[in-house]
C-alpha cells in the first residue's frame, strides 16, 4: 500500500515523511509520479484546498491513498491573513523572503500582545475520489520583530515561540516535528493509517 502526499514542495515533504516514519506504507510525493497533475488551489478554506489537491491526484490514481494538505499562517490583528494565501502573500513573484518581509512591515511597531499568530494545517485523506477523513493541527505563537534562524521554510524565521524563546527556524527538525501544526495533523493521520493498515 502507498500513500501519495499531494505536494511537490520538497521541504514540506521531507518533514511529512519524517513524521510518518515507521508506517508499513510507502510514502511518496508528486515528484515521484509520472502523471502530470493540474491542481487549482482556489478554495476558500484550508480544507477546501486540501481536498482539491487530494481529489485531483485521486482521479489519476484511484486505487491509492491520497493525502492533500493545505497549511498557512493566520495573524489575528490582520483578520487572520495571510491564511490560504500564505504562499503567495507578497504577490505574483512571491517567495519566502518577500512574504516574511511583508508580514514584518505590516506589524512594524506593534507590541508582542498584538502580534499573536497561529500556524494551521489541514489534511484531507481520499481514496477512489472519495473523502475518508479530515485531520487538523495548530501551533500558536507570535510574529517576531525580525527574521531569525536558517532552518525550516516559509514563515518559520518570523514565527516566535515564547516557550522556546526561539523562532521555528531556530529549532532542530526533530523539535519542530514534535510540536508543529503539521506534526500534530500528520501524527493524527499516522494513527489513523496504522489502524487502517491493520484492517486491510
Amino acid at each position: 500500500m502507498r500513500l501519495i502526499i499531494a505536494t511537490k514542495n520538497k521541504g514540506k515533504f521531507r518533514e511529512i515523511k519524517k513524521i510518518l516514519g515507521g508506517l508499513r506504507i510507502k510514502v511518496i510525493s508528486l515528484n515521484e509520479l509520472d502523471a502530470k497533475i493540474s491542481i487549482r488551489e482556489n478554495g476558500k478554506t484550508f480544507f477546501e484546498n486540501a481536498l482539491k489537491k487530494a481529489m485531483a491526484v485521486s482521479k489519476k490514481y484511484p486505487l491509492e491513498l491520497i493525502a492533500g494538505e493545505d497549511s498557512g499562517l493566520e495573524v489575528r490583528i490582520l483578520d487572520n491573513r495571510p491564511g490560504i494565501f500564505s504562499r503567495r502573500y507578497s504577490g505574483g513573484n512571491s517567495n519566502d523572503k518577500k512574504n516574511n518581509l511583508k508580514i514584518l512591515r505590516e506589524l512594524e511597531g506593534l507590541k508582542r500582545k498584538d502580534r499573536k499568530a497561529c500556524f494551521r494545517c489541514v489534511i484531507a485523506l481520499v481514496k477512489g475520489v472519495k473523502p475518508l477523513k479530515k485531520f487538523e493541527g495548530r501551533l500558536p505563537g507570535f510574529i517576531h520583530d525580525r527574521a531569525v534562524g536558517k532552518g525550516g521554510f516559509g514563515y518559520d524565521p518570523v514565527f516566535y515561540l515564547s516557550r522556546y524563546k526561539k523562532t521555528v527556524a531556530q529549532l532542530f527538525l526533530a523539535e519542530k516535528n514534535r510540536i508543529s501544526h503539521r506534526a500534530k495533523a500528520f501524527s493524527k493521520l499516522k494513527k489513523f493509517l496504522a489502524k487502517y493498515g491493520e484492517n486491510k
